[in-house]
């Protein structure tokens, strides 16, 4: 016997066996042999005796989110995947960091076109070498408390946000790891100084924030920096500056609060919390979400709010800088600016000042004049 007639008996017994095996199991079908592939049609097996769904199916439904049992008290942990977890990471990669690219490069383009076209708003009566007290000691270590720790929470978030399209291929993979963790590590520590200049900065000067007439005299005339010569009264602080106040609060307490929620995720349900309040107004949106749900859209949050925060500061610093406006960066400098520069741009508060008790203004040879 040679060994082709051995492997041809071999076959035979094994057939024999298979349609043995299938009459037991009850199976009458028809099953053709030539075609190992046609055993199988739509994911059943002939006989039903390992299922009638394919592996391909049970993966499918997965992927989807299907939910499953588990004896734990947290029945979401019965999703093995989470779907929506694609959907949102497409967006904060795509449409989420294509509008942060895009709002702050218009911005530094409309800044230098106002650069180009309107120049240096200069105090149009000149300097007079007299000043007056802006903000004193504590006001200015709270603007630079809070600015500061602004700008190395803004640097180090653009760059876990875009670090590793434009510093990377600058600085290497390596490096660019090191510098990301490490300032992954600065961002979330020196977050508490921004919160805790947001509350000395909300305590001295919310009572000078509160909107009133004035400002709509003020927004007519666009703040006077469109136009030379136009001075519009305004009091501490003018209409632009009290937008600028409320947005840093709000905002920057939001961008504290999802901050926090990162930090500390699973033991602050920010969102669920919010969105109840908000269906109140009937938006209908959803109140029970998983811990993570809750963490991707902090996520999300904390990146929209400080590129548009990102954005204004960014103004903000333009227009207080000697680049921008003549005698503005005295206030938070030195606490002092002209008496010029207040008259034209604060003039009711200087109104104020000087009709008050011990008003004083300082003169340029370092004397100090009552206030005129």
């Amino acid at each position: 016997m040679t060994w082709s007639n051995f492997r041809q008996i071999l076959g035979t017994l094994a057939i024999v066996l298979a349609v043995a095996y299938g009459a037991a199991a009850g199976f009458t079908g028809s099953v053709v042999f030539d075609s190992p592939a046609q055993a199988q049609v739509g994911g059943a097996v002939p006989g039903n005796w390992s299922g009638t769904t394919s592996d391909s199916e049970y993966w499918r439904a997965v992927r989807k989110g299907v939910m499953g049992t588990v004896d734990i008290p947290d029945k979401q942990a019965g999703v093995l995947v989470q779907s929506e977890g694609e959907s949102w990471r497409n967006f904060k990669n795509g449409a989420m960091a294509q509008f942060g690219g895009w709002l702050l490069l218009a911005v530094i383009v409309i800044l230098a076109a106002f650069r180009v076209i309107r120049g240096q708003v200069k105090v149009d009566s000149g300097l007079s070498g007299q000043t007056v007290e802006r903000f004193n000691g504590l006001e200015r270590a709270t603007h630079w408390l809070t600015a500061s720790s602004f700008i190395v929470l803004a640097l180090t978030g653009l760059n876990i946000a875009y670090g590793r399209y434009v510093v990377a291929p600058v600085i290497g993979p390596e490096a660019f790891a090191a510098l990301t963790y490490y300032g992954k590590i600065a961002h979330s520590y020196i977050a508490f100084a921004f919160m805790l200049g947001l509350v000395v900065m909300l305590v001295l000067w919310v009572k000078d924030n509160i909107f009133d007439s004035t400002d709509i005299g003020w927004i007519a005339a666009g703040g006077g920096l469109f136009a030379k010569g136009v001075h519009p009264p305004a009091k501490k602080f003018n209409f632009g500056q009290k937008c600028i106040f409320w947005l840093v609060i709000l905002g920057g307490g939001s961008l504290a609060w999802s901050g926090l929620d990162l930090i500390f995720p699973s033991e602050i349900s920010l969102w669920g919390e919010t969105f109840a309040f908000l269906n109140i107004f009937g938006f209908g949106l959803p109140t029970e979400l998983t811990s993570l749900q809750e963490t991707q859209l902090s996520v999300l949050w904390h990146g929209l709010m400080a590129v548009v925060m990102i954005a204004v500061i960014i103004a903000h610093i333009y227009i207080g800088t000697p680049v921008g406006m003549e005698g503005a960066i005295g206030a938070v400098g030195g606490g002092q600016v002209d008496i010029n520069w207040a008259r034209e741009h604060h003039s009711l508060w200087v109104a104020d000042i000087e009709g008050g008790a011990g008003a004083e203004i300082e003169g340029g040879t370092g004397g100090e004049q009552p206030a005129e």
